[in-house]
């Protein structure tokens, strides 16, 4: 099969992307509709998306620059790419502390919620404040004055720290004119204040207010022209060298000593406070081998992502979106047994508007389940603290065969994962750690059960992790299943995991990197060969990211045949709909939220079949070509019918709020109709789960 090619122009680029997708996060916290303490956290998550951004995306696309690499699929030279990144970058940046300090932080002071800042200090708030900066910080502060003998520290990734600008002489005759500060991790970045001290009923001050108040407390006999805080933002993408991989046998070593360099990669960001020097922003800038490109001046405290805390610190409900109860399948509730429901029905989950605790029961009763004989499942993200982990633990106690496919590449999460690798030997559950080169990001759980003298295995598939606290805050659906041929399908995906040998043909699922891309093609060219004869043909597909150019061409060739395609895209989608003769079928929609819309589901309408899948991919090159996912269906009708109703007409709807791309790919944000529910996650709330204001 010839590969398909997208022109440059109808590829839109991916940084780009990236950044549009956190301004349409941005305009979250800018909606006074929102409750504010709910505004203050899509500002920290604006800023972690970035953190992030600049962590891989920047610092990988500096690398191509480097390398004279060739521009990618949009065309645009990466020179170029760089620049109009940096320009976007910086206006969404001013924007997020414009938001920040004229309308949130105005907005909680008004509800009794202050951020006090050192030229509103009373005389009572200046003595608390004094206090604490020589009980709590002065004894673990470490201040360096640059010369020949004090070297400029070495600074870890995202570190919040100040440099001094001094004039005069110390103890010992030196004359130095600059200092750095470096607050270490121990300490809170955002301070309680006594009410009685702070006048209100929350009020909170800057680890960095206090240091600027009190710095000169460090430098005795010196004078302190100017203290400015700032943070370095490093490379932080991980990369195992196969000769050393060779050498060590071993993924977890070879990980474990990258793991430590990760904090000290190559610079790529310099954020500083918008008060700072000219000459110290230069000196800093020279220091870390940047340019006034990755300059970063910003209003606010420059770790803005540490106020992500304040919303659980802050007691107000009233400020915070309305609390639920999740709800729980009716299927569930007809047996105590899990196993006893999963025969009996295929059992859909919706999260998190359902309880994410059935997961949890599903492998707890298998872990004491005298019949149960094997568990075996895929960890790509759990969390540091896991009760599915622990009970998996607990299961290889109590001798059941548990074998457990540890993701340990699974990015900022490498950690976590190692240790739980760890535990899990410790214990006695097999672990494996996938297959080099290749991510697994499929979600599987296997449960093999003896009944009426012979196995019966038990399957539970998701679209997204094995991760209680997320499956609060992501939209993801998980499907039960005792299906013989599902089933036979993952546990020969679990045997090419832990064993060797060539893949099998599967029945019905789709895999990466072997099928999922041929299958998925395959799916859009039988649509488009129906809608050149006449027929009905329609796609509708709701994922994260849709970048992967040959998808991108089928589905243009699609749109020209005739076939109605309707795309819900959450991020980047470099996809451009509605250019006549091209893509003037296709509409692209992206829902931002309360939730983060994480789930994928694929329908395809197949001449009245409608063939419904859900999968822990997205359509991207790295999830077709570098990762093991799964692509699995939903066969039993009623659960099909159900995914339809919630995952994907509610987002097609015109009376609910979401983004809409055009022809150049820009978002224009449709408010919903008055009158009505206008946010589709809140009308899920009330028809799934049960709402409730604490």
């Amino acid at each position: 099969m010839a590969k398909r090619h997208v022109a440059p122009e109808l590829y839109l680029n991916r940084e780009l992307g990236q950044l549009e997708f956190n301004r349409r996060v941005l305009a979250l916290a800018e909606d006074r509709g929102i409750p504010a303490l709910e505004r203050l956290r899509f500002l920290c998550i604006v800023d972690s998306n970035l953190d992030e951004f600049f962590e891989i995306r920047v610092a990988g696309l500096k690398e191509e620059i480097a390398a004279h690499a060739p521009p990618g699929p949009d065309g645009i030279p990466l020179g170029q790419v760089f620049r109009e990144v940096t320009r976007k970058a910086q206006d969404l940046v001013a924007r997020q502390y414009q938001v920040l300090n004229e309308d949130v932080l105005p907005q909680l002071a008004a509800e009794g919620i202050r951020f006090l800042r050192r030229n509103q200090w009373n005389s009572a708030q200046k003595e608390w404040v004094k206090d604490y900066f020589f009980r709590e910080l002065m004894p673990v502060l470490t201040p360096i004055g640059l010369d020949p003998s004090h070297p400029f520290p070495r600074l870890l990734n995202k570190s919040l720290n100040f440099v001094v600008e001094l004039e005069g002489k110390d103890a010992f005759g030196r004359k130095s004119s600059m200092a750095i500060v470096q607050a270490p991790r121990v300490l809170p970045r955002v301070i309680a204040l006594p009410h009685q001290v702070a006048g209100c009923e929350h009020g909170f001050v800057f680890l960095s207010s206090i240091l600027h108040a009190h710095v000169g407390e460090l430098f005795p006999g010196m004078t302190v022209l100017g203290c400015y805080q700032f943070q370095l933002t490093r490379n932080s993408d991980l990369y195992i060298d196969e000769e050393e991989l060779r050498e060590l046998k071993s993924l977890r070593k070879a990980l474990q000593g990258e793991l430590k360099q990760r904090q000290f990669g190559d610079s790529v960001r310099l954020e500083v406070a918008d008060s700072c020097s000219p000459r110290m922003a230069e000196a800093l800038l020279q220091q870390f081998g940047l340019t006034q490109e990755d300059l970063y001046q910003v209003n606010g405290p420059v770790n803005l992502v540490r106020l992500i805390q304040i919303p659980e610190r802050v007691d107000r409900p009233d400020l915070k979106f309305p609390t639920f109860v999740p709800g729980v399948p009716r299927e569930l509730t007809r047996f105590p047994y899990i196993f006893d429901c999963i025969r009996r029905d295929d059992i859909l989950l919706h999260h998190p508007y359902q309880s994410f605790l059935p997961v949890i029961n599903f492998i707890e009763q298998a872990a004491h389940d005298p019949q149960v004989v094997a568990i075996k499942q895929t960890v790509y993200r759990t969390g540091a603290q896991s009760e599915m982990m622990e009970l998996l633990m607990q299961a290889a106690r109590n001798g059941k065969a548990v074998t457990v496919v540890v993701e340990l590449m699974a990015r900022f999460d490498e950690e976590a994962n190692i240790n739980w690798a760890q535990r899990l030997e410790e214990a006695g559950a097999h672990v494996i750690y996938g297959v080099v080169g290749h991510k697994t990001h499929a979600k599987m759980a296997l449960v093999v059960r003896r009944e009426d003298e012979r196995l019966r295995r038990y399957v539970h598939l998701s679209t997204g992790n094995y991760h209680s606290r997320t499956a609060t805050t992501y939209t993801d659906f998980g499907l039960f299943t005792c299906n013989e041929e599902i089933c036979s399908d993952v546990s020969e995906v679990f045997m090419q995991l832990t064993g060797l040998g060539k893949a099998m043909k599967l029945k019905h699922l789709w895999q990466s990197p072997f099928t999922l891309h041929q299958r998925s093609l395959k799916a859009i060219q039988t649509e488009t060969r129906n809608a050149r004869a006449g027929q009905k043909a329609r796609i509708v597909a709701k994922m994260n990211a849709l970048l992967e150019p040959e998808i991108i061409a089928a589905l243009y060739e699609a749109s020209q045949a005739g076939v109605s395609i309707e795309l819900i895209v959450r991020g980047v989608c470099a996809l451009r709909p509605g250019i006549p003769g091209v893509s003037d079928n296709i509409r692209v929609r992206s829902i931002l939220g309360r939730f983060l819309e994480h789930t994928r589901v694929f329908y395809f309408y197949n001449g009245g079949a409608e063939d419904l899948y859900l999968s822990s991919a997205d359509w991207m090159d790295r999830n077709f070509f570098r990762r093991i996912e799964v692509c699995f269906p939903v066969l039993e009708p009623r659960l099909k019918k159900r995914v339809i109703r919630e995952g994907l007409t509610p987002f097609l709807s015109r009376t609910v709020e979401a983004w809409e791309m055009d022809a150049g790919g820009q978002y224009r944000h449709r408010k919903g109709k008055r009158g009505r529910p206008g946010h589709v996650q809140t009308q899920l709330l009330d028809t799934i789960a049960i709402r409730r204001r604490v």
